[in-house]
């Protein structure tokens, strides 16, 4: 695994990396195999000039390549892969979405979050020109996008929402978003839309351990996470392990080519393997061919002996008026066992239309009874919320 190619990366010929500010970073001869994160652009030229890397993560040395999960309920896990795992995607998304030489990318996170990482690495395996913009505020990534012709955007919802909500000109050579990390809200796309207007928005749904599971495009329908990601075979199946039909709700399986080795040191970590399928704890159920996720089984709670997924109330709350941020976490409760409470970003004033429409979709027992409005909003270096921080402010 080196620059020089062979059955690792390669620094293409082609590509060309550029920070925020402008200034370039050309490929070495020698690497490390833990470089400092940042400056992002020498961390990443010293990584695929090593034989094998991490960026972030501790001192122990690597065992190959590793990357890190975006540890929104706790701790982050180093992933264990093979360099084929991404070159195999890289080949698809090349052909789907046109990255290559001449083609212009940028990417907005640090690289210690694997989606940064990904689209880092496979613009200078496929000979783009790379634009690494996690050290510039969301206005001036926003103004670097548009005056330096930026074309092809990796970003979390998160991050593409402060670019939006931070104002600035029209991006309008951006012709492909691609968004990753969490579901993209409808208020959020039309910002996307209206921050720049010629480009395509394409989702993918995808964890650190199994890398894209999924695509969704404008065609997708509503509540869907999208159609299987090329090559990849989904399953669903029940607590037995018989597989489910579609629309049933149960456990979703999974096998392709982009699959993690495992977890690195002695972790034992959280994913499970049957016969070839990976499941990461995702609860969910196909429908037409297209995938419907309820939530991670690690934060299903019960209420009133009635299993409840605050993802599916997060996605909800994200479609009313006054509601910029939400997460919904689990309180003990005398009489229920447990009950929710949801923790907002916005308007306030929408409260009391936010409570009826709650117990309207959701009733009495499972709608959550309280809202807490936040100024600040915790977030990991993936971008997603941090909901280990969140209940530790609750039970405060």
């Amino acid at each position: 695994m080196n620059g020089q190619g062979g059955l690792g990366f390669r620094w293409h010929p082609s590509a060309r990396v550029f920070d925020g500010a402008g200034r370039e970073y050309l490929r070495l001869a020698e690497g490390l195999a833990l470089p400092p994160e940042r400056p992002s652009g020498q961390a990443l030229a010293l990584a695929l000039a090593a034989g094998g890397f991490r960026i972030g993560g501790g001192d122990a040395l690597p065992d190959g390549f590793e990357t890190l999960t975006g540890g929104s309920s706790g701790a982050p896990r180093r992933i264990r892969r093979s360099p084929a795992s991404w070159i195999a995607s890289f080949t698809v998304n090349a052909r789907l979405f046109g990255i290559g030489p001449e083609v212009r990318v940028a990417v907005l996170g640090r690289l210690v979050h694997s989606l940064a990482l990904y689209g880092a690495v496979e613009a200078v395996h496929l000979g783009a020109e790379l634009h690494m913009m996690d050290d510039l505020r969301p206005d001036r990534q926003r103004r670097a996008m548009a005056e330096r012709g930026l074309q092809v955007l990796y970003a979390t919802p998160a991050q593409a929402r402060l670019m939006v909500e931070a104002g600035g000109p029209v991006v309008d050579g951006l012709r492909q978003v691609l968004i990753g990390g969490s579901k993209l809200d409808r208020a959020l796309r039309l910002g996307i839309a209206a921050m720049a207007p010629g480009a395509v928005v394409t989702e993918f749904y995808g964890a650190a351990e199994a890398s894209f599971i999924t695509l969704a495009g404008a065609e997708c329908p509503e509540g869907s996470v999208g159609l299987p990601y090329p090559w990849v075979e989904l399953q669903v199946s029940g607590p037995d392990g018989q597989r489910l039909g579609a629309g049933e709700v149960g456990e979703i399986w999974l096998r392709s080519p982009y699959l993690f080795e495992g977890y690195a040191g002695n972790d034992p970590g959280s994913a499970r393997w049957r016969d070839g399928f990976l499941s990461v704890g995702e609860i969910g159920a196909l429908r037409g061919g297209y995938l419907y996720l309820a939530g991670r089984a690690g934060r299903m709670v019960t209420i009133a002996d009635q299993n409840v997924f605050p993802e599916e109330i997060e996605a909800f709350l994200a479609t009313l008026p006054g509601v910029t941020r939400a997460a919904v976490l689990p309180m003990p409760d005398a009489a229920r066992g447990q009950r929710l409470v949801a923790v907002l970003m916005g308007d306030a004033g929408e409260e009391t239309a936010i409570l009826s429409a709650l117990r309207e979709r959701l009733g009495p027992l499972q709608a959550p009874k309280k809202l807490i409005w936040r100024q600040d909003w915790p977030v990991l270096a993936s971008g997603k919320t941090d909901l280990v921080q969140l209940a530790a402010d609750l039970a405060s």
